[in-house]
């Protein structure tokens, strides 16, 4: 079923799981957050899309966005006195882009569907077991060459399967290409295989350059990208 959905296009990618912190400056979508904080909008829930290339500023058109999105949910919203936003959401469920409404809101609406994951095949517990084990490793190998120990946490031994893979790559700094595959995919296990290839080629990227990102803690401030 098609739902209404208040849209934030972004130069990056949210993962279901995944805390994205914003900085709101423009208008419109200062307006929205109002509209969230009131409940104008009901679930305090908006959507982000990764933009695509474009030489043009404003989005018209689908063409300018990927198909494929995350819902966030606004948890925290601290007003600043110029009428700025600091924001926290979090990410919730992946949708698809069917249509956009440029003209009914000060800020874009979209219509979408929403995209679960697809049912596999009947596969054996203990090599479900493995595929998550041979994930976590290869998290754990990506944050030691990365991150000090002080820096990072391992997703708790009871995360569901079709969580696992969003959970690993939550606060790795993988590029929008990678992150968007990564939410795209809808069969669990493969999007296992696809987060420990992901992670540990980043593990070897970091040990042979030698060269290591900023901690997550650098990236708990709101970020502006709008």
């Amino acid at each position: 079923m098609a739902d209404s959905l208040p849209l934030f296009p972004l130069r990056a990618v949210l993962l279901p799981g995944a805390n994205l912190p914003l900085h709101i400056f423009e208008p419109r979508y200062r307006q929205l957050t109002v509209d969230l904080v009131t409940g104008a909008l009901p679930e305090r829930r908006f959507g982000v899309v990764a933009l695509r290339p474009s030489m043009e500023h404003e989005v018209t058109d689908l063409s300018q966005l990927r198909a494929i999105g995350c819902s966030a949910n606004l948890r925290q919203a601290k007003r600043l006195p110029d009428g700025r936003f600091d924001i926290v959401t979090t990410g919730e469920r992946r949708f698809r882009l069917l249509d956009l409404d440029t003209t009914s809101a000060p800020y874009l609406m979209a219509t979408v569907d929403w995209v679960p994951d697809t049912d596999q095949p009947t596969t054996a517990a203990d090599t479900v077991t493995l595929l998550a084990e041979s994930a976590r490793s290869a998290h754990r190998r990506y944050c030691h060459a990365a991150w000090d120990r002080d820096d990072w946490t391992e997703p708790e031994p009871d995360v569901e399967t079709c969580e696992l893979a969003h959970a690993l790559a939550a606060d790795c700094l993988l590029s929008l290409e990678d992150r968007q595959r990564l939410l795209e995919e809808t069969r669990p296990l493969h999007r296992l295989r696809m987060v420990g290839q992901l992670l540990n080629r980043e593990a070897g990227i970091l040990s042979t350059l030698r060269a290591v990102p900023a901690p997550p803690s650098e990236f708990s401030a709101p970020i502006s990208m709008n």
